[in-house]
This record gives structure tokens, sequence and C-alpha cells, in this order.
């Protein structure tokens, strides 16, 4: 794992970050050197992997509830394995990065990445919820150990006064690889499952489906187009009688739609392989650091005393709920609120993620003329009140709503990830990034505590969780503008 020592005539700031010597003082400022390029973009193709994997197994909630016949709750495991693999791994992979490097954290990331992935291999085999579980969370192992990384790697790439602009930069082809995702869930999962087939056969009152359900609804089926929920309710009942009545014919439905599954993430894993093989022979650059001026139980009371850190993980944890949480019911609001298929609710799901990707590049343009913090104020409450009307409209009406959420989501992330670690020094930022990567637990709690109130109260009802949780991230914002960035202003 060669790195190089970057020659190049700069210095190091207090925070380890490179900055232009005094020679350079009067060019402009670069996002990203023309000497840090090429592992810059080669660190920016981690962002789209973590994407890829994150948005895939969104639609795997709702199906997994229908194949492994599980309620909204138990499904939601998929995503509390996900993102507390998140919580687990984070500050693991700070203490490696400390001891050993960003590239060697890099490449340990792959490797925990294909692990988990090449796991659906035996837990589609064997139709066990449990292998998958198991899989995400050592996936998730390997996010960890990419974010933990790539994010400060991608700071330190250039001079701290555009570190922000460059990690939204980076940010940005996050929803690539999340559009990836997202489309293979749409184009080769959804259209190819036989419990999509079975939900078709539902809804059109077809005779080999409704056999299941005809003890149910001794006068009839209701009408789905009218009734909220009743197609999806319909289905589960079906598919419960179905395994009772005819397991092999279950059984096979189970085996197929699992088999499907699998599929892209054994592709995946050998992509990320091929990666971690790329990262092997290529020379990435290092900076001067100072050695280790505190242990670590010093250095995190030193983080935790700073209120903008402490803050910012805090609206981390909040945000990253939020997203996994709007992002993953959009697939069950579209298909128990409007009556779409899996892979029409998928659709929509797309879209959210092109508004989101387009929008972070406005939101990055954007950066230069508006301060970070008043910036994150405005788009959290505009998403707050889009949420809202998730809530209190209609059938689309309320899905375009939800939809249009992503637009004042996509500059949150990386802004608060860039306010937190704003002036720390390089060892404070190295632990810090951990704790701003553990704070993705949200991901993990948050959608559990939503399926359990779609399964009490219904989906539109469920979304004022990540409501409060905007209301929670306008406040962190408002806090940055009106007192650290105005301290900054004084100070200069």
């Amino acid at each position: 794992m060669a790195e190089d020592q970057d020659s190049n005539s700069t210095t190091a700031s207090d925070s380890g970050v490179p900055i232009p010597d005094a020679a350079l003082a009067d060019r402009k400022i670069e996002v990203v050197p023309r000497q840090y390029l090429k592992a810059f973009v080669l660190t920016t193709c981690c962002f789209a992997l973590w994407g890829f994997a994150n948005d895939i197994t969104n639609p795997l909630v709702k199906l997994f509830k229908e194949v492994f016949l599980i309620s909204n709750t138990q499904s939601t495991l998929v995503q509390f394995a996900f993102y507390g693999g998140y919580f687990t791994m984070a500050l693991p992979a700070a203490v490696f990065i400390r001891r050993f490097s960003y590239k060697g954290a890099i490449m340990v990331g792959f490797a925990l990445y294909a692990i988990g992935a090449l796991l659906s291999i035996p837990a589609s085999l064997n139709a066990n919820f449990w292998i998958f579980i198991a899989g995400f969370y050592v996936l998730t192992f390997g996010l960890a150990f990419l974010e933990t990384s790539c994010n400060p790697y991608i700071l330190a790439m250039g001079p701290p006064e555009t570190a922000t602009q460059r990690l939204n930069l980076a940010q940005a082809f996050n929803p690539m690889g999340s559009l990836i995702g997202m489309m293979i869930a749409s184009t080769i999962i959804a259209p190819n499952l036989q419990v999509g087939e079975f939900r078709s056969k539902m809804e059109s009152q077809a005779p080999e489906a409704i056999q299941y359900v005809q003890s149910e609804f001794p006068d009839g089926l209701p009408d789905f187009e009218q009734e909220f929920g009743a197609l999806d309710s319909a289905v589960g009942t079906g598919l419960a009688n179905m395994k009772s009545a005819d397991p092999e014919v279950f059984d096979a439905m189970q085996q197929h739609d699992l088999g499907v599954v699998r599929t892209p993430y054994v592709v995946i894993a050998a992509v990320v392989l091929g990666f971690l093989a790329l990262f092997a022979v290529t020379k990435m650059p290092t900076f001067a650091q100072p050695q280790p001026d505190a242990p670590l139980g010093q250095l995190a009371r030193r983080l935790l005393a700073k209120a903008h850190y402490r803050e910012g993980v805090i609206a981390q944890a909040f945000y990253v709920g939020a997203q996994i949480t709007c992002w993953t019911f959009i697939i069950h609001y579209g298909m128990e609120q409007v009556g779409l298929t899996l892979g029409e609710a998928q659709n929509w799901n797309i879209a959210a993620m092109c508004i989101f990707l387009f929008s972070r590049f406005i939101c990055t343009f954007m950066l230069k003329f508006v301060s970070p913090g008043k910036l994150l104020a405005v788009l959290a409450i505009v998403a707050a009140c889009l949420t809202f009307g998730a809530i209190m409209l209609a059938a689309k009406t309320g899905l375009v709503c939800l939809v249009l959420v992503s637009a004042c989501m996509s500059l949150m992330f990386p802004t608060i990830y860039g306010i937190a670690l704003k002036g720390l020094p390089a060892e404070e930022a190295k632990l810090g990034s951990a704790g701003l990567i553990m704070a993705i637990v949200g991901g993990a709690l948050l959608p559990l505590m939503q399926g359990w109130f779609i399964d009490e109260m219904g989906v539109r009802n469920s979304f004022y969780l990540p409501l409060i949780c905007f209301v929670v991230i306008a406040i962190f914002g408002f806090r940055t503008f009106t007192r650290y960035e105005s301290e900054e202003v004084q100070t200069a």
C-alpha cells in the first residue's frame, strides 16, 4: 500500500490541510489543486460506490416484507442493520486511520464491502432473512471505513478555504451511484419479481390470486382504487394463505425472487474488488501530520467541548434518519396511498434522487454566495413544510411533496459535516470524522421507529417523524449562521 509524500510547493496548516505558500498567495484559490486531481477522482469514485449500496437496499424493505411475510417493523431491520453497521465500525475505522493511513482504511473498506455483498449468496439459497441482515451489517462495516476515511481525505486535498466546496463536489457523485442502484432495482429487480406479478393479479382480481383471499372477503374484494392500503393488505393475506395451502408454490416464488435480489450484489462485489486492486497499485498522496498530541480519550473530550462539533453530530444523526425514512418509505407511500406497483413507486424514488443530484450541484454553486449555515437553515425549513404537505395532502399531491423534499436534503450531509469539522486540528478532525459517521446510526433507529408508526397509524402520519428531524436541522443551521459564523466574521 505505497503512498507517496506530496512534494509540491505547499505547507500544512494546523489542521493538517495543505495551504498555498507565500508565492502562491495571490493566485486564485482552487477547489481541487492539480497535484491532487488523480487522487480526488479515485476517492470520489468511492462516494458513488457507497451510494449504490445505500439505495439498492431501500426497496428491499418492502420486498422482504412480502417475500418473508413479516411486519413493517420487522422489515425495517434491513435499515437497522445497514446503518447500525456505520455506528459499530466508525470508531474502529478512525483508530485504524490514526494508526495507519487513509488509503489503508479505504482498502479495508472495499474488502468488507465485498464480503458483505457476497453473503447474499448463502442468504438467498437458504431463504434466510437473518443471513441477509448479517450481510448488510458486514457490508456497512466496509462503508463505515470508506466514509470515515474518504470525507476527511477529500477535505485535505486542497486549501481549507475551499474544503466545504470540495466535499460538496465529491458528495455530488454519491447520488450518481444511488441512481444506478435505484435504476437496477427498478429495471432489473422489480420487473422480474414473481411477488410483483402476484400483486398485479390480485389487483386485476385474477382467479389464481383471489383464490387465496376469498375466505377473508366472502362478499367480494374491496375497491382497491378507492380504499388506500386495501391492495397491500390483500396481497399480504394472499401470500400468507398461499404459504399455508400451497407451500411448494410459495417456496418456488420465494427462491426465484431472492435469486433476483442476489445478482446485483454479486456483481457489485466484483466491481468493489476491482477497485481494491486499483487502489493497491496506485500511489496516493499523504500529508505531513504532527504526531498524536494526546491520547484518544483526551482528544474525545476536547472534541465534545466544542459546541459546533457536538451540535453537528446531533444534527447529522437527525439528517440521516430523515433521509433514510423519506427515501425508504416513498415506496410504501406510493404503493399504499397512490396504488402504484413496486416498480412504479421506485420510479418516483428515482425522480427524487435525480432532483437530489441536480440540487446538489446548484447548492454547491450557491455556497459561493450564501453562508453554509444560512442555506442549511432555509432548506431545512422548506423540507419541513414539504413533509407536512406529504402528511396532509391526498394521494399523488402528497407524493409529489415527498419527492420534492430531496431537493432540500441535497445540501445537508456534506454541509453539516464541513461545519462540524471546520477549524479542527488534524488529530481531532480524524476522530471527529468517526463521530459524524457514527451519527449515521440515525438511519438505523428512525426507520425502525417509522415502521412501527406505519403499522400502528398508517403511512402518512408516520412522516411526522422526519418532519421533527428537519426542525432540528433548521435549528442547527440557524445557530451556525447566527453564532458560529458571526463569531468568525467578528474575529476576522
